[in-house]
């Protein structure tokens, strides 16, 4: 609907969706919403089988580093390897741990730097990451590189 107040300025108002299903309302000039899907909705959702698929993918990474890491560091990396698995599949993607975690292991163990990195990137995170939106895309191409679907 498009409203002149009689001074020229033309108001655009742009209902979407009711209240009960998270609808937006948005009036006023220069307006510009977006729509952030979760992994679980939309065309690009995650399957389970993705999801059981990346969880052995990190529990892969936690044998290698049972098996690898020094066992001073071994309880601080399974740590940061569970906050990996959180910050991906909650229901927004954190992408600032994602970057935490890949220099944490960067730091402190080199070794396992470039398995930690396979997690980041795998592409069901990616999918994931996808999923969550252009802004999260956006965001993950610019800390990580390269797409967010791998």
């Amino acid at each position: 609907m498009s409203v002149d107040g009689g001074s020229g300025d033309d108001i655009r108002v742009s209902i979407g969706g009711s209240v009960n299903e998270g609808g937006q309302v948005g009036i006023g000039r220069n307006i510009s919403q977006s729509y952030v899907r979760t992994h679980t909705e939309g065309p690009a959702a995650v399957t389970e089988a993705e999801l059981a698929e990346l969880r052995r993918a990190i529990e892969a990474v936690k044998a290698q580093i049972v098996a690898d890491a020094p066992p001073e560091q071994r309880a601080a990396a399974l740590e940061r390897v569970g906050e990996l698995e959180e910050a991906v599949v909650a229901d927004e993607p954190d992408l600032t741990t994602l970057q935490y975690i890949r220099k944490w292991f960067g730091k402190n163990l080199p070794q396992l730097a470039g398995a930690v990195t396979g997690l980041i990137i795998h592409p069901v995170v990616g999918k994931i990451v996808e999923a969550a939106g252009d802004l999260a895309a956006e965001q993950f191409r610019r800390l990580f590189g390269g797409s967010a679907n791998g």
